[in-house]
């Protein structure tokens, strides 16, 4: 009889509490912010990832050139793309310090966290265009050749979203000014600091292939079944 029960039962609804001591358990549902963040950072991943594939394919052209590789190739020394991601990881860092404090409902700690995290986000994106400036000093233009419309693609990808970061930041400020709770404002750095890391570790892969040598894009376009 037991197994006959066990195979009648139907997980899906709910039962009252019965003799043999049966508790319903209770369903934990996400908030919705986290539900949406999660798509949209789902969808995101997928953009990136159809645009580093076409990327790949596109590097087993013999008109593409790598900017790296040799020495007189700019990024073969990238310094100032490591500078820029130092100072990308300290926004993230900003913001996770946000959390811990936010949790501890620590309002003026929280703010200097959210301006700390915004700051360095804003010094990132000037650090990128002065990348930027430099390769056209150079003649790295952006139709001269597809490794550097790449670049400027994924730059300029992955700037868009870390400003969208900062418009979601600055509507967190101005909710907290506006007296919001210290519940509400835990979340919402949460969700905040989940969103850059989530852009860190984008950069850090861009960041990769983008200074990759020609034998890497070749390892990587076999992988993908691009060569043979």
């Amino acid at each position: 009889m037991n197994i006959f029960r066990t195979v009648m039962q139907k997980p899906w609804l709910a039962e009252p509490a019965g003799a043999d001591g049966y508790e319903p358990k209770e369903q934990v549902s996400l908030p919705a912010g986290t539900i949406a963040l999660r798509f949209f950072l789902a969808m995101v991943t997928i953009i990136f990832f159809l645009f580093i594939i076409t990327f790949l394919s596109r590097s087993t052209y013999p008109d593409f050139l790598a900017l790296a590789g040799q020495p007189w190739q700019p990024l073969s020394d990238p310094w100032q793309l490591w500078l820029n991601t130092g100072v990308l990881a300290l926004s993230s860092v900003a913001l996770q310090w946000g959390v811990f404090v936010a949790r501890k409902e620590r309002f003026n700690a929280t703010v200097i966290a959210m301006a700390l995290g915004g700051f360095f986000a804003v010094l990132f994106l000037i650090g990128q265009l002065w990348v930027w400036q430099d390769l056209m000093s150079l003649g790295y233009y952006v139709a001269s050749n597809p490794a550097n419309s790449y670049f400027y693609l994924f730059t300029t990808m992955h700037g868009i979203h870390l400003v969208g970061g900062l418009v979601a930041l600055g509507l967190v400020i101005a909710r907290l000014w506006q007296g919001a709770t210290a519940e509400k404002t835990t979340a919402s750095m949460q969700l905040c600091a989940t969103y850059w890391h989530f852009l860190m570790g984008i950069w850090l892969v861009l960041f990769a292939l983008l200074a990759s040598s020609p034998d890497t894009y070749a390892t990587l376009a076999k992988l993908c079944g691009f060569l043979r």
